[in-house]
């Protein structure tokens, strides 16, 4: 069996799938009906990083999504995807809303939507320059909990990427006071991230309640494959369940190590990695040494792994 796995913000690059938009039809197409969803010309943005809009997250999450979705589409086109034996799909953050929608359970127009108002509302969450978030290298989401709880820090887990990377999100002012004291207690390098504002904590509880009015109004559908929420790490068809996960996914951390420890438990041997960068992959050889890995981004790899199944 086979698990598929989207990647979220941060895997971003200049140029990511234009080789699939130029060789394949379907691929323009991809654009072109996500483009039309939202009004925005993403292709200007992902290719020439016009107005150096691509990394600003109310535009940096629809041209994740549409190069997710773009070779997603192409792949499908070129193989019998019935033959992958796909069991499961999941993605890091923005990632699980690719993962919904080649699950079926939320359309690519709806789904674009949905995309184009959760960046607008994640980037104006909080005060610019006001919040943000950090990624801990060396140490493990148990520790780094125990440290916070201990020393009364106000910053909270945001992404349980790794055994050995995990990212935390507050106020600047937070992080800062929290840097000397998880420094002290062992992590090897406490990096600031590029982005707006402290995602995956309480500060996105006003974003999430908007988003969730938005959610409201989709029609879910039962997924044709299980989805691993970030939210519970646990695998489900049911609609109900996938949208009440969905709800809750802004505010709270995403459970990384507990989904890709959910698909070992669940005897999972293939995992395709398919979007922009291999940055997922990296992670989950951190996690478990008992997946085969394959990563589709570009058409190189598309040729790749087509010859190899």
């Amino acid at each position: 069996m086979t698990a598929l796995l989207f990647p979220g913000q941060g895997s971003q690059y200049i140029g990511m799938t234009k080789d699939f938009h130029d060789e394949f039809a379907i691929a323009r197409e991809t654009f072109e009906k996500i483009e039309n969803s939202v009004k925005i010309n993403l292709r200007d943005i992902i290719f020439t990083n016009k107005s150096e809009l691509l990394n600003i997250t109310k535009y940096t999450q629809l041209a994740i999504y549409s190069s997710s979705m773009c070779i997603f589409n192409v792949l499908q086109n070129e193989i019998d995807i019935d033959k992958l034996f796909i069991k499961y799909s999941l993605g890091h953050s923005l990632g699980e809303y690719s993962a919904l929608t080649v699950s079926n359970v939320i359309s690519i127009e709806d789904c674009s939507i949905l995309l184009k108002k959760r960046g607008e509302l994640m980037q104006n969450a909080f005060k610019e320059n006001m919040s943000g978030m950090v990624a801990i290298i060396g140490l493990d989401c148990i520790k780094v909990e125990k440290i916070i709880t201990d020393n009364k820090l106000k910053v909270e887990v945001a992404n349980d990427n790794s055994p050995l990377q995990v990212v935390i999100s507050g106020t600047k002012e937070d992080l800062l006071k929290a840097e000397n004291v998880i420094i002290k207690n062992g992590a090897k390098k406490f990096i600031y991230l590029n982005v707006s504002s402290a995602f995956h904590s309480r500060l996105m509880k006003n974003a999430e309640e908007k988003m969730k009015s938005l959610l409201n109004k989709v029609n879910f559908q039962n997924s044709s494959y299980y989805i691993i929420s970030n939210f519970s790490a646990k695998e489900t068809k049911d609609s109900k369940i996938i949208y009440n996960n969905l709800t809750k996914q802004m505010s709270n951390k995403v459970r990384w190590v507990e989904s890709i420890k959910c698909l070992e438990n669940l005897n999972e041997s293939k995992i395709i990695e398919i979007g922009p960068g291999n940055v997922l992959s990296g992670l989950i050889k951190r996690i478990s040494n008992k997946f085969t890995l394959f990563n589709i981004n570009s058409v190189e790899d598309l040729y790749n792994f087509v010859n190899e199944v």
